[in-house]
């Protein structure tokens, strides 16, 4: 089997409200995905999709994604897409770094691999539980009573894990909100508090502190792994990883320095499936537990992130976030596994199990033949 040609497309994806990070420093109102379409001279297509949360959020954005695909698409074809550890390898090669350009084209390729041995790719990827996973929502940041609000309206839709924006300069304000959210949070109920790695190592001790006797997971609440390394030894908090979770030395280090209790493993930020993959077993094995989610995009994106949960034991899944409620458009309307009473589940569908509808795509921005 052989790639026969990448074709490109680009669609913008408007959020149904306007969504803060960092205590309201950072707005977002449109996400700009790329969708890969893999085809291949058996007749087996895959699909992968690329979504960054904007361009001012991380070093990553839209546009990105397009440039590194005219770099490395070129040499991809007249390769085996099921040989997805030899296309890693062409594409690191090819172009150093830039993981978050080479997560779509990664994604397509385990849809190929699935659909050729006729199994899901959380079945490739090791083995699925039967249960589905807790689906998380994502709480943008604002009045503690505007936050609780958005969280009861997950509720009422059967969602048990919650994503709560958190940081700024307003400390005080931040500390009402976790305890706001807390004094209401429902049993067997999961709140991570988000900081988007917007306070300084002095913010985050007195705001950790002074909720500590909630227990309450806070997730990067500073800039670099050296930061939460400091924070770590002044608070008693649980903190979760997910911005400096970007390489496998980035997790061997945070499991062998034990930086941190959780990975938040975000499948375009590390590359793709088969870079996390690894970054599952490290946290295995050190008893680490982990959330997974797409940094943003259609239900292609979260059903990726569905599979490689699903592959995780209950006892170490935290949630998989889903992206695709808060959308005010379906790409793929019919096409893979929607949240369901707050659970997403992967089925026995071969593949990726989800494919947009290319009618509402668009014309190809580039395409890549051999």
């Amino acid at each position: 089997m052989k790639i026969t040609r990448i074709s490109v497309f680009q669609k913008n994806l408007p959020l149904k409200d306007p969504y803060y990070l960092s205590g309201g420093r950072l707005k977002f109102e449109v996400l700009d995905a790329t969708l890969v379409k893999v085809e291949t001279d058996v007749g087996l297509v895959g699909w992968g999709e690329g979504t960054p949360w904007g361009h001012i959020y991380v070093p990553a954005h839209g546009p990105g994604i397009r440039a590194g695909l005219a770099t490395f698409a070129p040499r991809l074809t007249g390769l085996d897409p099921r040989k997805v550890e030899l296309v890693e390898r062409v594409m690191d090669v090819t172009l150093p770094g830039h993981l978050y350009a080479k997560q779509p084209v990664d994604m397509a390729c385990w849809d190929i691999l699935g659909q050729s041995c006729r199994m899901p790719i959380a079945d490739m990827l090791g083995g699925k539980r039967d249960n589905g996973t807790r689906a998380a929502s994502s709480v943008s940041s604002g009045d503690p009573a505007e936050m609780l609000a958005t969280i009861q309206s997950y509720r009422d839709r059967g969602y048990t894990a919650h994503s709560a924006k958190v940081g700024g300069s307003d400390l005080d304000m931040d500390i009402a909100r976790i305890r706001h959210l807390e004094k209401n949070r429902m049993p067997d109920e999961i709140i991570l508090y988000d900081v988007n790695r917007a306070w300084t190592r002095r913010e985050a001790s007195i705001v950790m502190n002074a909720v500590s006797e909630f227990g309450v997971t806070f997730e990067q609440p500073g800039e670099t792994l050296d930061d939460i390394a400091q924070i770590r030894g002044v608070t008693t908090s649980p903190i979760s990883v997910d911005e400096s979770l970007v390489t496998l030395q980035d997790a061997a280090r945070i499991a062998r320095d034990g930086i941190a209790d959780v990975f938040g493993i975000k499948l375009n930020r590390v590359g793709g499936l088969t870079k996390a993959r690894r970054m599952r077993d490290i946290a295995l094995a050190h008893g680490i537990q982990i959330f997974v989610m797409a940094t943003g995009g259609s239900v292609l994106a979260d059903t990726e992130a569905a599979h490689l949960a699903q592959t995780i034991p209950d006892a170490f899944i935290q949630a998989c976030w889903s992206c695709q409620d808060m959308l005010t458009v379906d790409i793929a309307p019919g096409s893979g596994p929607r949240t369901v009473d707050g659970v997403i589940t992967i089925d026995d569908t071969p593949g990726l199990g989800a494919m947009p509808d290319e009618n509402l795509l668009g014309d190809p921005v580039a395409i890549y033949e051999a």
